[in-house]
């Protein structure tokens, strides 16, 4: 069977058996051209509250199709690949965040999204890479516990230098994987060329950035901007995304690096697979009780940000 006989198949399927595809970015494009919504974790999380299927297929890695789950408690939610996880969502157990607020319990414990269910359920509020700055400028508390990134929380702490921000050893291995030097090799080989970086990378490759953003914020800056060449400091899928998307520019990977081994676990097999025989799938499962509790942090993002 081909790449494209299988897209058919599986755009067959979906209606018949009513699913919502959920695609990351990061994804591989033949997947992503099947999906019905794209777009970073939290934004396909909550952009699947409004669709009418009853069935959630997710391609991504597991702490997303958690939260896609615990916002869509009356769905099925299935993620196309049961071994992709998130080595930055999964380096934090909640015996040890329970640990750190034992010693220090007047800190509010903000936590990044990409953590799991299981930490969300003891922390105060969730940010995502966007909207970190913003909600920790806006909460209340002034001594704060950010996980698990330290860069991005490095990247919050110093645009709100009034808050006592405390980080932990932690992050995205790929992200925090690229150089300085190869930051500054990339701007001398592309010298028109606008450098857009994720915050997960380390402090000193940000501070070269022409742009720092989330995935979705990279997307929107390089769209819009009127330069025409861009050197892209995140997965480098997003820099082919978008050579499909503005074929009148130019993008360059930061490092070959910035490839997620997590993300390219799923193919069009996959996904294919799981929507023959849903059965056999990897169905993402959680009681009211433990939705409700890693859901309130999400709740006071919402409501913060």
């Amino acid at each position: 069977m081909t790449i494209r006989e299988m897209q058919d198949r599986i755009l067959q399927l979906k209606k018949e058996k009513d699913f919502c595809i959920l695609a990351h970015s990061y994804i591989k494009r033949e997947i992503i051209e099947t999906a019905d919504i794209v777009g970073d974790s939290f934004k396909l999380s909550q952009d699947v509250c409004s669709a009418k299927q009853k069935n959630i297929l997710f391609c991504g890695v597991h702490f997303m199709a958690e939260t896609a789950k615990m916002l869509n408690m009356d769905k099925h939610v299935y993620l196309a690949n049961g071994l992709a996880g998130c080595p930055m969502a999964e380096q934090m157990e909640p015996e040890m965040l329970l640990y750190m607020k034992k010693q220090e319990p007047d800190r509010k414990v903000v936590a990044y999204i990409n953590t799991t269910a299981a930490l969300k359920r003891h922390c105060d509020v969730c940010v995502t890479s966007s909207s970190a700055v913003e909600i920790v400028r806006k909460m209340e508390a002034d001594k704060i516990l950010f996980i698990p990134d330290c860069n991005l929380g490095n990247y919050v702490r110093e645009s709100v230098p009034e808050k006592d921000i405390k980080l932990v050893q932690g992050g995205c291995p790929i992200h925090a994987s690229v150089t300085v030097e190869e930051a500054e090799a990339a701007k001398s080989a592309h010298p028109e060329a606008l450098l857009l970086v994720h915050p997960e990378c380390v402090p000193k490759v940000v501070e070269k950035a022409d742009y720092v953003g989330s995935t979705s914020g990279i997307i929107s800056y390089a769209k819009k901007s009127n330069a025409k060449q861009f050197i892209i400091g995140t997965e480098y899928e997003i820099a082919e995304t978008l050579q499909y998307e503005c074929p009148d520019k130019e993008f360059f990977i930061l490092s070959k690096k910035l490839l997620c081994p997590n993300m390219k676990l799923t193919t069009l097999v996959d996904v294919l697979n799981t929507l023959e025989h849903p059965e056999n799938g990897f169905e993402i499962t959680m009681t009211e009780e433990e939705a409700a509790e890693a859901r309130f942090c999400i709740d006071e993002m919402l409501r913060l940000g």
